[in-house]
């Protein structure tokens, strides 16, 4: 088991908690998860399982980490929710890839492999009696962000786990560099928030998200958060990163039906495009920058935190 999951279970004692292992894959990119399954690297990653010391079946929220892993913002937001009564699942999605940060290279595994891991979970977590598989949501942050959203597209997750879906999904300020151009989440419940003075990632990407989600019918909203940078759910000054390598006002790279990445230069989808290839061509562009800020800042923690709980009530109700 991940030492990064094993140093935070005693954070959740007295509750029935478990060490689990969720069989998932290393796909290239969103079109080799869905139609070559087959060709996809396949691994176990860490979970740990935290449930209410109480009769269930249990409302359950999935907490995926950003760019650095498993930190002590995820650990504390696993912790409130749990809680208040719900049941936490905290990935580890670095420990098995034998990566510790992506913060500086994000091409170390694909952000479908990200979303690939958040379908994997919810799989795992479905066919446990103790969990009532309608009502559970996945919260990312950041590159996990962007994983939640992608795994609550119905054209990635229905290949993958069928018929399953989350009930909701909670993305806290999401890369969304990459989307699909008819993006059909079904009736997943689908929040974005972030500050509006994020380095990392594009606000208006975000907000061409969950307004493309909301014109093909599904339910989608967002909150900006006034003078607020990435991360600002932490309990640290904001600061730079230095090694932090990103491209937040490249264009959007949009996937066809089939999980194909559209070149927003040619307009032409191809399969066999991957996230390196837009990394390359974003930086080629000029849009590359070294190092960008994060952390929190007066109450934007506690903004982050009632908007988080907020939205599992109203998704998962009553516990």
């Amino acid at each position: 088991m991940s030492s990064a999951l094993d140093a935070v279970a005693g954070d959740f004692a007295g509750s029935a908690i478990s060490l689990v292992k969720i069989p998932t894959a290393n796909p290239v990119n969103v079109h080799q998860a869905i139609h070559q399954p087959d060709r996809c690297e396949q691994l176990e990653i860490d979970a740990l399982v935290a449930l209410p010391d109480a009769p269930g079946p249990h409302p359950m929220v999935i907490v995926l980490p950003g760019s650095a892993g498993v930190s002590a913002n995820h650990v504390m937001h696993a912790r409130t929710l749990h809680d208040i009564g719900y049941g936490v699942c905290l990935v580890d999605p670095f420990g098995a890839r034998a990566v510790t940060s992506t913060v500086a290279n994000q091409s170390q595994f694909s952000f479908a492999a990200s979303a690939h891991d958040v379908l994997a979970t919810l799989r795992v977590l479905a066919a446990d009696e103790r969990i009532d598989a309608r009502r559970i949501v996945a919260q990312g942050h950041s590159r996990g962000g962007a994983a939640v959203i992608m795994a609550a597209m119905r054209a990635f997750a229905q290949p993958i786990v069928g018929d399953l879906a989350l009930a909701g999904a909670y993305a806290a300020y999401p890369w969304c560099g990459q989307q699909f151009a008819r993006p059909d989440v079904g009736a997943t419940v689908v929040r974005a928030i972030i500050g509006d003075q994020d380095e990392w990632c594009s606000v208006m990407a975000v907000q061409t998200q969950i307004r493309t989600i909301t014109l093909t019918g599904g339910r989608a909203s967002m909150r900006i958060v006034p003078g607020a940078h990435h991360s600002f759910d932490r309990h640290e000054d904001v600061h730079e990163l230095a090694e932090a390598r990103v491209s937040p006002n490249a264009p959007i790279e949009f996937l066809d039906d089939d999980g194909s990445m559209i070149d927003p230069v040619t307009g032409i989808a191809d399969p066999a495009r991957t996230d390196l290839d837009q990394f390359r061509a974003a930086v080629a562009a000029g849009f590359g920058q070294k190092g960008a800020r994060l952390g929190g800042a007066g109450d934007q923690p506690q903004v982050f935190v009632d908007d988080m709980l907020a939205f599992h009530a109203e998704v998962l109700g009553g516990r």
